[in-house]
């Protein structure tokens, strides 16, 4: 049990860590908080039309990417909300990605999008298929949190590293 502890322990510090990316990337862009703010502003109520349109053709990256960054945030929700019902989840899903969308309008640092909204919850919800799908075949929560901590850990320092190469020649 006090193994488990600290496997929840560290789940919780690489959960923080993932928010405090996530809002850096999707709200200030990589950028330094508040280094150019205010160079665009728009909202987009109809999903899925022309700002991901590129030479006339659907821009997938966008769509992938959008649903890619949210997927770690369902995997830690199934392992940290355990109590929460599949519905509060995917609602927290929504919620962070629409205040990730109405900080993005407020500062004016990117386009506030409802395809954003829309694919950023739908990765939600496949991160806890896939976190559910994990713990299924395992029939072991401890080692599959000690899993997810394992490889939630390679990617934090590889998010990490990356991010840090990008502010460096950023500047």
């Amino acid at each position: 049990m006090k193994d488990d502890s600290k496997i929840k322990k560290w789940s919780k510090v690489l959960f923080v860590i993932y928010l405090i990316a996530l809002l850096w990337i999707i709200v200030f862009k990589f950028n330094a908080p508040f280094s150019k703010l205010g160079y665009m502003r728009s909202i987009n109520l109809i999903p899925f039309n022309e700002s991901l349109i590129i030479n006339g053709k659907l821009d997938f990256r966008e769509i992938i990417m959008n649903v890619a960054i949210f997927m770690p945030l369902g995997i830690y929700s199934g392992i940290l909300l355990k109590k929460w019902t599949v519905g509060k989840k995917i609602f927290l899903f929504f919620l962070i990605s629409l205040i990730c969308e109405i900080f993005q309008f407020i500062l004016g640092v990117g386009a506030s999008d409802i395809t954003d909204i829309i694919n950023n919850t739908l990765g939600g919800i496949i991160g806890l298929v896939i976190y559910k799908g994990i713990e299924k075949i395992s029939k072991n929560s401890i080692k599959v949190h000690k899993f997810i901590n394992i490889i939630g850990t390679i990617g934090t320092i590889l998010m990490i590293s990356l991010l840090s190469v990008l502010v460096i020649y950023n500047l």
